[in-house]
């Protein structure tokens, strides 16, 4: 009997650790990646959707648990890069756990709400677009190196200005909830950051340090490279029509735009380039003095 209670005792106390062991799920979004992994004997489904619906009953069940679990997306791609740097065999389930586990600390995770799989899988691809484009500005102004006339580290330089300058917009923007986009060109790429703040009548606007510091990284770029980046902002207080104000970025500042710029930005297509019917209820504006002082020096 003595040993019968302490293997339900040790049984219990298991349990108790797994539910307080959080949990993490690589994700195949599209049909595609899911057709790449069918390559390994080791990856058993064979229908895209019958495994997304798998997936989204395993969530269910590790919530109902009472189970910490985020979801992470998986690229086959980057999971055989994975197992050639770490001399591991990518036709194993352990190959796939391990490279789950390195992609969730990298950060580009989502936290499992119980949210179905349709509104899941577009949240965690916007996640890692973002968490791409942040590591892209990154790299971008880290291997600009220093100032060859006064030595300031450029991207530095480049960054402490672009807070300076988010700081300023969302101090002159005033009370209500703010949308900000930044959009800046590349050689490459076209980098876009969106910012979500809130602010009450008194006190700092509120909003996620991640998105703040990807924002500011974008627009970094547009200041150290000198492109031809901007800002939209987009504010709702109640009771009121949404309203749109835009600058443009030039030598290190937010130029502001016009009432007919900013409509002109906001209702044309960014990729065909044709016109895009106006919103009903929003006022187009133009962009407004943010009070932030000319940078000291320009590279």
């Amino acid at each position: 009997m003595a040993h019968t209670r302490q293997f339900r005792q040790i049984t219990s106390m298991r349990r108790t650790l797994r539910r307080e062991a959080p949990s993490t799920i690589g994700l195949l979004v599209d049909a595609q990646d899911f057709a790449a992994m069918r390559h390994y004997r080791s990856f058993t489904f064979d229908d895209h959707s019958v495994y997304l619906q798998q997936v989204e009953g395993l969530l269910r069940t590790l919530a109902a648990q009472g189970m910490h679990t985020t979801v992470v997306l998986f690229d086959p791609e980057d999971y055989a890069e994975f197992c050639a740097g770490a001399h591991l065999d990518p036709d194993s389930g352990a190959s796939r756990t391990r490279f789950t586990a390195e992609i969730a600390a990298g950060g580009a995770a989502v936290a499992y709400a119980g949210q179905p799989i349709d509104a899941l899988v577009p949240l965690l691809i916007s996640r890692a677009v973002r968490r791409a484009t942040w590591e892209y500005a990154t790299m971008l102004l880290a291997d600009l190196g220093e100032c060859a006339d006064c030595g300031q580290d450029i991207g530095r330089a480049a960054f402490d200005r672009a807070s300076h300058l988010l700081a300023r917009l969302l101090e002159t923007a005033g009370p209500g909830t703010h949308h900000m986009v930044c959009s800046t060109p590349t050689e490459n790429e076209q980098l876009l950051a969106v910012l979500h703040t809130e602010r009450g009548p008194s006190g700092p606007a509120s909003f996620d340090s991640s998105e703040g510091a990807e924002f500011a990284t974008v627009l970094a770029v547009g200041i150290a490279l000198e492109t031809r980046g901007g800002v939209v902002l987009r504010t709702s207080t109640p009771d009121t029509p949404d309203r749109v104000h835009g600058w443009r970025l030039i030598r290190g500042g937010l130029a502001p735009l016009t009432e007919g710029e900013v409509f002109s930005a906001y209702c044309t297509d960014a990729d065909t380039g044709e016109p895009v019917a106006p919103e009903s209820g929003v006022e187009y504006r133009a962009g407004f003095d943010i009070g932030a002082d000319e940078p000291e020096t320009h590279h």
